[in-house]
């Protein structure tokens, strides 16, 4: 790269990241800053010809990436990013500082060659024509009027015409104006007829009521990056790494709307056998909550297909949806709203969490590891490895809200063979190159073959919504218990839960007990094709150790960035030493890398699965998953979306019947295998308890 005065131009060559088929590419670069362009050709012979691809400074962010020392993004104003990477940090940080001081001065330059915008009023009432009733903008009024954003090299010396940081308070006071309108557009709707030529249910205009609350959310993010925009260029630039992300809304439109009341449904007359045999199941549960033992023996391996369908009637039901998205407030607790049934998973919530065990190799090993050092880190190699599977494919669905009292039990066998013991290898999962395969056949097997892992869940509570679940493995003297409260949140065109509690493994072979907790989960873009992120932070702790675990599950920031990455380390505490660091997609392909200077890669989409043992149905207890909810799964895989909904209704009457009869006769619910521990639950006879008791009564014989 030719260095030279600041404001000169510089060019070299950088790596651009193209795209997953074609990788990063050798390009030649040059930053031109009379024009305030960053123009890159395939190579420095071709400089002479037309650009593949120029990007406008002006109003640009440049920032380092928090990738390695080597990477670097520019987003410009139109919402074009190029992903770029030097050939090393002194490289990096040249280009990095022209670029912003580059972005600076022309920014700086179009305000002071831009009149400030004057206030506009705007009226829906009076500008409408007579070939149709919406909005006519005017001239004046367009949206090129306020900026001008294009790909074209413009000649020396003319500026781009972007938004002055000096303006805002014009930006938020249409704005405010904007959300007047909103809120009168509303009112216009909801007064309409509910039958009639144009109704209040037309489809169009359930549309305009279920996004605009979003819009305005999208707009709001939007003025807090132009503010931090502004702070950038007064401070020289935005700090390294910096990622500017959406935000939840800084203003509160919840007294837009009014929340309307759950949609009332005709009374059922001629009702299917199955309905009535639902609403019979009454209170009586109450006189066998008495814990009740499975024996693993009575379980089969699982036949079904847990394969989920796309929403391909998202486009039928779409009217469904924006009636419900329109009655609902901007950070509205969702825990009472019944969403519709076409959006279901063919599972309940309690079925989801066992399949967060589907690599019980893998949970096994994680005793087996010769030092507190490596058991934490086969320990997050573990977590991090259990979501992909857990979670049914890439779409959104919402598997079913477990009814209180409802259980689910199932195991799973792995061959000792299968399980790594291997005290050198700090990684305990399938290398890259397995690809999946079915269970092994267990018959013919003794129990001294095999490990059995034992899982078992029950919903604890019904407001708030608590789930209580627990796995262990008898013998090797280790199991987890935890505890979660979903509580979900509308968030625009977003719904956001945030998974409240806390997990405990005890490896009692070691004395060693994990804390942790789990992220939170995100279904994005509800209108068209839904499909799932997670996100915050979460921590893994082992106190007699000292050894503990950071994890980050980010969200793809507004500005680029990879969808599902995940990035952790595991460290010593009392050292703060960093033993393991990890990144990649928690639903794709992860890198370990540890203190020995070893990394290692994990493709979470060829891990072998083992395949979960269950009882039949015909032996399942009436408050068993499977079997509660076994007509709604059924009439889901039959594509009867409307007898689905039937039985999922009766079930939920039923739910709320028996919750009003005990709030009547102030009967307390009785759960089944959780007992209540001050903010937790944990289960009634944890391995911890019947190894302690053992070893006890060994004691006293001795």
């Amino acid at each position: 790269m030719l260095p030279g005065d600041h404001m000169e131009n510089i060019y070299g060559y950088l790596m651009k990241y193209t795209n997953l088929v074609t990788g990063w590419q050798y390009r030649f670069f040059v930053l031109n800053n009379d024009a305030g362009l960053l123009e890159y050709f395939v190579n420095e012979q071709s400089r002479h010809l037309k650009p593949r691809g120029t990007l406008q400074l002006a109003g640009a962010v440049i920032s380092p990436s928090d990738e390695d020392s080597h990477t670097f993004t520019v987003n410009a104003a139109s919402g074009e990013q190029y992903k770029l990477r030097a050939t090393d940090a002194k490289e990096r940080q040249h280009w990095v500082s022209r670029l912003q001081i580059c972005t600076q001065h022309h920014t700086e330059a179009i305000g002071k060659n831009n009149p400030p915008l004057k206030s506009r009023s705007f009226s829906l009432a009076s500008q409408g024509s007579a070939n149709s009733p919406g909005v006519q903008r005017r001239p004046s009024q367009n949206a090129v009027s306020f900026f001008s954003v294009g790909h074209h090299r413009l000649p020396a010396g003319k500026r781009v015409p972007i938004m002055q940081p000096d303006h805002l308070v014009d930006v938020r006071e249409m704005m405010s104006q904007a959300e007047g309108q909103q809120r009168d557009l509303i009112r216009s709707i909801e007064c309409l007829p509910v039958s009639g030529h144009l109704t209040s249910l037309d489809q169009d205009l359930l549309m305009l009521k279920a996004t605009s609350m979003a819009t305005m959310n999208c707009l709001n993010d939007c003025f807090h990056i132009l503010q931090l925009q502004h702070a950038s260029q007064q401070k020289g630039s935005l700090p390294a790494g910096t990622a500017i992300s959406w935000l939840d809304p800084k203003i509160s439109l919840a007294n837009h709307f009014k929340n309307g009341a759950a949609q009332n449904f005709p009374a059922e007359v001629n009702k299917p056998a199955s309905v009535r045999e639902e609403q019979s199941i009454a209170e009586p549960c109450q006189l066998t909550r008495e814990p009740e033992e499975i024996n693993p023996d009575e379980e089969l391996e699982d036949i079904c297909d847990d394969k989920e369908d796309d929403l391909g009637a998202v486009e039928e039901q779409r009217s469904v949806i924006l009636h419900l998205l329109s009655q609902l407030k901007l950070g509205m607790d969702l825990t009472r709203v019944v969403l519709p049934t076409f959006i279901l998973e063919k599972r309940s919530l309690l079925e989801m969490y066992a399949d967060f065990m589907s690599h019980p190799d893998l949970f096994i090993a994680i005793t087996n590891g010769t030092t507190p050092e490596e058991r934490m880190i086969r320990f997050v190699e573990y977590y991090l490895t259990s979501f992909h599977e857990g979670r049914k494919g890439a779409i959104a669905k919402k598997p079913y809200n477990p009814i209180i009292g409802e259980t689910f039990h199932c195991s799973w066998r792995m061959l000792k063979s299968d399980v790594a013991t291997d005290a050198g290898s700090n990684f305990s999962a399938h290398s890259s190159s397995e690809q999946v395969t079915p269970s092994k056949d267990m018959e013919g097997q003794t129990e001294l073959d095999y490990y059995t892992v034992k899982f078992v869940a029950e919903q604890v509570s019904h407001h708030p919504p608590v789930s209580g679940f627990y796995a262990e493995c008898v013998e090797r003297k280790m199991c987890v218990n935890a505890h979660v409260w979903t509580k979900s949140k509308f968030l625009g065109m977003s719904i956001g839960v945030t998974m409240i509690g806390e997990g405990l493994l005890s490896l009692l072979e070691h004395g060693e007990e994990y804390t942790f907790s789990l992220p939170c989960a995100y279904a994005r873009s509800i209108l068209t094709v839904p499909w799932v992120e997670l996100g915050g932070k979460v921590n893994i702790n082992c106190a007699k150790t000292g050894y503990s675990a950071s994890i980050n599950f980010h969200t793809k920031p507004f500005y680029g960035g990879k969808l599902h990455r995940v990035t952790g380390e595991v460290k010593q505490n009392m050292t703060n030493t960093v033993v393991c660091r990890v990144q990649g997609e928690w639903n794709s392909v992860l890198e370990f890398t540890y203190s020995n200077g070893e990394t290692k890669y994990v493709d979470l989409t060829k891990l072998s699965v083992t395949r979960k043992r269950v009882r039949p149905l015909e032996k399942q207890g009436p408050f068993e998953s499977r079997r509660l909810w076994q007509h709604v799964t059924e009439s889901l895989q039959d594509g009867d979306i409307d007898k689905a909904t039937e039985h999922k209704r009766a079930l939920e009457e039923q739910q709320r019947n028996e919750e009003r009869l005990r709030a009547e006769t102030e009967t307390p619910w009785c759960t089944k295998y959780f007992l209540k521990d001050g903010d937790g639950w944990v289960y009634h006879k944890p391995l911890w308890k019947t190894v302690s008791t053992v070893q006890t009564q060994q004691t006293d014989t001795n």
